[in-house]
C-alpha cells in the first residue's frame, strides 16, 4: 500500500523525474534571528511554480508592531510568500521571541497548514523546533512557534566549509534518529534541507518546520519515507564535501558537474569520510549502494538509523591543549617588591658586609659564647636520655598487653573505603541517537563540582518520553571490589548504580549487560551495593531530570567517587 504522509494537501507534485530533495528551496526562516526577507529569492520563485498558485488570496496586510490575538507582536517580517508570511514576534504574555506563520482564513491551504501544525505540536519531540500554537481568528490563520536565537542554520554552516567528521556523523544520527520517530507518528516533513537543519549553542541539531513548511507551500508525497531519507542523504553529502549532490546549484552549494551522475562523496573531495560517504550513497542512491560495498539502499529514515548503528562509532577529536607561556618571574619573586625600580644603564653599589670579630676582645667573646653552648647541649641530652629511659619501661609492659590480646581475637579486617581510581568515562545513550555530550565526559571525575556533564534539553522529567534514561559508563582499569559510589547533581535527580561482570572483557555496549544494584535520587546520592560487587564497568544511569531555569527537564552530573 502506498505510504501518505498526514503533511501533504489536495495539490498534485508536478516535480515530474527530479527528486523533492533535489528541488527543495530556501526554507520558511521560522527559529534564526540572522534571516531577512527572502520575497525575491529566485528558489522560491521556482517552487511556488512548481506548486498551486493562490493569487486571488492576497497576503494579509500587517505590520511591525500589529499584534495577534492581543499578545504576539510582530517584529520583523523574514519571508512573505504565496499568499503567506512569516514573521520574527514577541509573545508580551510569556516575554519571549517566537516565530509566526500568518495566512488568510480563505486561503487554499489554510485547512493544511493548521492540521499539520497540531499534529506537529502533539509530537512534543525536544529534537524538533515546538509549535507553540495554531490558531484560526477571524480572517486569519496563524501558527506560533519557537524561535531559536542561539541556533545556526546548516547552510551557514557550510558556508565555511565542509564540516568536520564527528560533527557531519552526529548530524546525520540525530537528524535520523528524529525522523524515524516522527513517521511512526505518521509525520513526514518534505522540505528536508540545509535551511531547515539548525545547530544549537549546545551542539545538538534541531529540525524546523516538521509538516507545516510542506503545509504552507502545498508541497504532498505519495512516498514521504523515502522523500525524507533521501533528503537525509543530501544532507549528510552536502556536509561531507560542501557541494549539492544534483546538477543545479542550490542552498548556496555548486552542484554536481553535469553529464556526471552522482558520484560518492569521497570522489569528490579528498579526506572524506568511508562510511559516511558510503551511507550518504545508501539514502541517496535508492536503485542500489555504491559500487564497492554492494549494500542495500535505506528507504526509510529507520533504515538508515539501523545502518548508523553497524558503523563503528566514530570519537569526538581530543581537545587541543595549547602550551603556555614561558613561566616569568615578577618583580615580587625576583625580591624588589616596595622598593624604587634602579634607572636603566645605572649600576647600584652593593654595601660590603661588616668586617668580622678581630680584635682581642672579639676573640674572648667567641670562645666564651661556645663554651656556653657545649654545657647547655650536655645538659639537655642528659635530661632526653632519662625521660626515654622511664617512657621506655612503661611502653614495654603496655605492649606486652596488647600482643597477648591480639593473638585471642585473630586477624584483623581490611581496612575499606580506599578510593578507586576512574580510568576513563563515556557517554550512554543506548535508547537514542547514541550520544549525548561526549565532549563534555571528563568533567565528571575531574575532582570539580564546579564543573558537569549535562544532557540535552527534554520537555519532561522522564526525558520527554523518549527513553528511559541516559549515563555515563565508567572504566576502573581493571575488575574491582565496589564498596560505594558518590555521585554530585546540579539539581535533584533520580540515579540508578548498574555494573557489569566481573568477567567483562571489554567495555558491554547494551543496557542489558548492566545489572542494576542500587538507586537513589537527590543532589548528592551515595549508591551502595547490597551485596558484594566486583567489576571493572559501572554505569551511572539517569532515570528523572530536574527542571531548568528554562522550563524544561536536564541533567548535569558534577562529579563521581567510586570507593572500595
Amino acid at each position: 500500500m502506498a505510504e501518505r504522509s498526514t503533511a501533504a494537501v489536495d495539490v498534485a507534485d508536478t516535480s515530474g523525474e527530479q527528486s523533492l530533495a533535489a528541488e527543495a528551496d530556501q526554507s520558511t526562516a521560522d527559529g534564526v534571528a540572522n534571516n531577512r526577507e527572502r520575497d525575491t529569492d529566485s528558489d522560491e520563485a521556482q517552487e511556488s511554480a512548481g506548486t498551486e498558485v493562490s493569487g486571488k488570496v492576497s497576503p494579509p496586510e500587517l505590520h511591525s508592531g500589529h499584534k495577534l490575538a492581543g499578545r504576539y507582536r510582530l517584529e520583523e517580517c523574514v519571508t512573505r510568500l504565496d499568499g503567506f508570511s512569516s514573521w520574527r514576534a514577541v509573545d508580551e504574555k510569556l516575554r519571549r521571541a517566537v516565530g509566526v506563520h500568518v495566512l488568510p482564513a480563505e486561503h487554499t491551504r489554510a485547512r493544511s497548514v493548521l492540521a499539520a501544525a497540531r499534529s506537529s505540536a502533539l509530537l512534543g519531540d525536544p529534537r524538533f523546533v515546538q509549535v507553540l500554537d495554531a490558531v484560526e481568528d477571524d480572517d486569519l490563520v496563524y501558527v506560533v512557534h519557537e524561535w531559536l536565537p542561539d541556533a545556526t542554520e546548516l547552510t551557514a554552516l557550510l558556508a565555511a566549509g565542509p564540516l568536520e567528521v564527528y560533527d557531519a556523523y552526529q548530524m546525520v544520527s540525530q537528524v535520523a534518529s528524529a525522523m524515524a520517530a516522527a513517521h511512526r507518528e505518521g509525520l513526514a516533513h518534505l522540505r528536508l534541507n540545509p535551511n531547515a537543519v539548525l545547530r544549537t549553542s549546545t551542539g545538538q541539531w534541531r529540525i524546523r518546520g516538521l509538516a507545516v513548511n510542506a503545509a504552507l507551500r502545498g508541497i504532498s508525497s505519495d512516498t514521504p519515507q523515502r522523500t525524507d531519507t533521501e533528503a537525509i542523504g543530501a544532507l549528510l553529502y552536502a556536509a561531507l564535501t560542501q557541494r549539492w549532490p544534483y546538477e543545479n546549484d542550490a542552498h548556496g552549494l555548486s552542484g554536481l558537474p553535469k553529464d556526471l551522475g552522482l558520484i560518492p562523496p569521497d570522489q569528490v573531495r579528498a579526506g572524506v569520510h568511508r562510511g559516511l560517504s558510503e551511507l550518504a550513497m545508501r539514502a541517496l542512491a535508492n536503485d542500489g549502494a555504491t559500487a564497492s560495498r554492494h549494500e542495500s539502499p535505506c528507504t526509510t529514515p529507520e533504515e538508515l538509523v539501523k545502518a548508523i548503528g553497524e558503523m563503528p562509532r566514530i570519537r569526538p577529536p581530543e581537545p587541543a591543549f595549547t602550551t603556555p607561556p614561558e613561566y616569568q618571574h615578577t618583580t615580587y619573586q625576583q625580591g624588589t617588591y616596595g622598593r624604587p625600580a634602579p634607572h636603566p644603564g645605572v649600576t647600584q653599589a652593593v654595601p660590603a658586609p661588616p668586617p668580622p670579630l678581630q680584635s682581642r676582645t672579639g676573640k674572648a667573646l667567641k670562645w666564651g659564647v661556645s663554651a656556653l653552648l657545649i654545657a647547655a647541649l650536655g645538659l639537655g641530652s642528659w635530661q632526653l636520655a632519662d625521660a626515654l629511659m622511664d617512657r621506655g619501661g612503661k611502653a614495654d609492659d603496655q605492649n606486652r598487653t596488647q600482643t597477648t590480646d591480639s593473638d585471642d581475637k585473630g586477624p584483623k579486617k581490611p581496612v575499606s573505603g580506599k578510593p578507586i581510581a576512574i580510568s576513563g568515562a563515556r557517554d550512554f545513550d543506548p535508547l537514542g541517537d547514541q550520544s549525548e555530550k561526549p565532549s563534555e565526559i571528563g568533567n565528571v571525575y575531574d575532582d570539580s563540582t564546579a564543573t558537569y556533564w549535562q544532557t540535552d534539553y527534554y520537555l519532561s522529567s522522564d526525558f520527554g518520553r523518549l527513553k528511559s534514561g541516559v549515563g555515563v559508563i565508567l572504566d576502573l582499569g581493571k575488575a574491582q571490589r565496589v564498596g560505594k559510589v558518590t555521585v554530585t547533581f546540579v539539581g535533584d535527580t533520580s540515579v540508578e548504580l548498574r555494573a557489569a561482570g566481573a568477567d567483562a572483557q571489554s567495555e558491554p555496549t547494551s543496557l542489558d549487560s548492566y545489572g542494576k544494584v542500587a538507586e537513589g535520587s537527590g543532589t548528592t546520592v551515595v549508591l551502595k551495593p547490597d551485596k558484594t560487587l566486583k567489576s571493572r564497568y559501572l554505569l551511572v544511569w539517569l532515570t528523572d531530570l530536574p527542571m531548568q531555569a528554562n522550563g524544561q527537564w536536564r541533567g548535569r552530573l558534577a562529579d563521581i567517587k567510586v570507593t572500595s
